[in-house]
Order: C-alpha cells, then sequence, then structure tokens
C-alpha cells in the first residue's frame, strides 16, 4: 500500500535529510509547526516504514577513507560442478559481509549488483575487489569506478 505524503511530511523529510540530528523541537521551530504534530508524524512515517533511518554523513577524509568507488557486478548464477544455482540476494548479502563494502545494490540490464565501497587507498580498493569480492561464490566479472568528486 501507498502512504500519500502531504506538504507537512515532505517538510519534514526534507529537514531530516540535511539534519538528522535535529530534535523534534528544532524541527517544530523550522517548520513552523506544532512540537506535538512533528512528534506524532515522525512516529507514524517509522511506523509506516517511510523513514527506515535516520544516518550520518561522515567526512571520508577526516576518518582515512577517502577513496569512494562503485563496482558493477556480474554474477554467475550457477554453482561450478554442481547443479545448484545461487540467487542473486545470497551473492549480495555475502558480497556485504566483505570488509569495506558499504551498501549493495540489486540491479536491473547488463549489471547484476551495484556495490558501494570506501577504501583508505588505491591499493587497498585492490585488495577489496581482486582478493575479497572476485572470491564471492557467483561473481562473475567486476568493473570498478572511482568518485572523483561529489557534487
Amino acid at each position: 500500500m501507498t502512504y500519500k505524503l502531504d506538504d507537512k511530511d515532505k517538510k519534514i523529510i526534507e529537514i531530516l535529510k540535511e539534519h538528522g540530528d535535529f530534535t523534534t523541537r528544532q524541527i517544530a521551530k523550522k517548520t513552523l509547526l506544532p512540537f506535538t504534530t512533528i512528534n506524532f508524524r515522525i512516529r507514524k512515517l517509522k511506523k509506516e516504514k517511510i523513514i527506515r533511518k535516520v544516518t550520518i554523513d561522515l567526512d571520508r577524509e577526516k576518518i582515512g577513507l577517502p577513496i569512494l568507488a562503485f563496482i558493477s557486478v556480474t554474477v554467475d548464477y550457477k554453482v561450478a560442478g554442481s547443479s545448484k544455482t545461487l540467487e542473486q540476494d545470497e551473492i549480495a548479502k555475502d558480497i556485504k559481509k566483505v570488509l569495506g563494502v558499504q551498501e549493495v545494490m540489486l540491479m536491473t540490464g547488463g549489471t547484476d549488483l551495484l556495490v558501494k565501497v570506501l577504501a583508505a587507498d588505491v591499493k587497498e580498493l585492490n585488495e577489496i575487489v581482486t582478493k575479497k569480492m572476485r572470491k564471492v561464490a557467483g561473481v562473475d566479472k567486476t568493473q570498478t569506478s572511482i568518485v572523483l568528486q561529489e557534487v
């Protein structure tokens, strides 16, 4: 079932996207809506699973992980030497366990999975891709794109 967002919900969501650490009172002040309305709506948005989590945006440079890369993964669903086939989400979950992997998304088109990776340097990125990700059962081919700048 689709939940219909109204203008108040949209205002609250926009503020939380930019300022996930704002208190209910700060959001109320910014939107000019009553504190109780904000509190009720946030609880409802969470209950309806529209707001699944509130997160932080880290400065990768300051935490020693300046390399951001996206790896396109093509999978082979057949297990070598067996009649067993792998599921796309199983492979994604195994890739997600690799240290440095931030997110794994199932895709359509020529790429089966898109993997977001953070690394300290290109050498570490190479280790993640060639020594860890490519060893995951079902990973056939990878193509790595390094982010030059975020805007």
